[in-house]
């Protein structure tokens, strides 16, 4: 043996041999401790960062050293779909999503897209936290989508290059939509040609004219800083962005049911973190967007934009559950 690959040896050696006689305690608390990658689609300032923060310290106060939280943060993991397809391999294990980007495994989700159905945050509310979002949440397990809770990103609302407040000014555009049927046959009926872009790449489209509008959140609005692509927000409010705290089914089959019952209160008092987060970072946003170009907008002719959007209800009833279904959640 070389001089070099014996020092390598005796250095490789001598390493082994510490850690072998390291505490029996520090062993075991380091082999305990399970590091969880979440992705963020967004920064430290955004309210999808901040709530795994507060998950993990609310975890990190009952089950303490157990997990680490590796927070991949402004969508270097990807967009949801890819994050999602992420969950299902377990390579990522935990992130928030809007069920828009999960209809495609459970197509049930779509009933909490359906415009115009919510007349405000509460009403959402009730919703899910009721025999409809149990009856998701067990569709969603089938797929490998472990529900903490559901969270609300708010109101959607339309956003365009030129100023939009009637639905015939939207005809001839290209819409980028979400990659979801129900966005796909909403913006149709409106006369638009809509493309499905995941929103890490939509800044670039509409900056380079493959897309002339969306629709989004307030909060998202200024987090991708679409203000300078689309500065029109039509203030239609016409879905209420419903989403979910998810884990992976793989990471979740490996808790213990002490660290399982942790997990779900962590996930519901962040929940109701995030919901507030929401509800102050729109004020910000808006802020921010009328600081730098963005202007607001009331739309005209509200009863024509119920209108165009009525065949939604029409043609998703059969895959959501019934036209009955949807007519007692609008009254609820």
């Amino acid at each position: 043996m070389d001089n070099f690959n014996r020092r390598n040896f005796l250095k490789t050696a001598a390493l082994t041999g510490a850690a072998l006689a390291a505490p029996a305690f520090v062993r075991t608390a380091a082999a305990r401790t399970t590091t969880i990658t979440i992705a963020s689609l967004l920064g430290d300032d955004k309210p999808e960062t901040k709530i795994w923060v507060k998950i993990g310290e609310l975890v990190e106060a009952k089950l303490p050293g157990q997990f680490k939280f590796n927070i991949v943060r402004n969508g270097a993991l990807g967009g949801e779909k890819e994050v999602a397809e992420g969950v299902r391999l377990g390579s990522i294990q935990a992130s928030l999503s809007t069920v828009s980007s999960l209809s495609g495994w459970a197509p049930e989700l779509q009933i909490l897209d359906l415009p115009f159905l919510f007349r405000d945050a509460d009403h959402v509310r009730r919703t899910v936290a009721g025999d409809v979002g149990a009856d998701l949440k067990q569709k969603l397990q089938a797929q490998n989508f472990v529900v903490g809770d559901f969270i609300n990103y708010g109101a959607r609302h339309l956003l365009t290059k030129e100023p939009v407040t009637r639905p015939e000014q939207l005809k001839g555009k290209r819409i980028r939509v979400i990659q979801s049927p129900l966005h796909t046959k909403l913006w149709s009926a409106f006369g638009t040609t809509p493309i499905g872009i995941p929103i890490t790449e939509t800044y670039n489209a509409l900056a380079t004219g493959v897309a002339d509008a969306m629709d989004l959140t307030k909060s998202a609005y200024a987090g991708f800083k679409l203000y300078e692509v689309v500065p029109d927000m039509t203030e239609t409010g016409h879905i209420w962005a419903s989403g979910v705290i998810y884990y992976a089914s793989t990471f979740w089959a490996g808790l213990n049911d002490e660290q399982k019952a942790v997990f779900q209160q962590a996930s519901s008092e962040g929940a109701g973190y995030f919901n507030q987060l929401i509800v102050d970072d729109e004020s910000k946003s808006v802020e921010t967007a009328l600081a730098n170009g963005g202007k607001l907008l009331k739309p005209e002719a509200f009863d024509e934009w119920q209108k165009g959007a009525q065949g939604v209800w029409d043609d998703f009833a059969p895959i959501v559950g019934g036209i009955d279904r949807i007519k007692s959640i609008q009254t609820a």
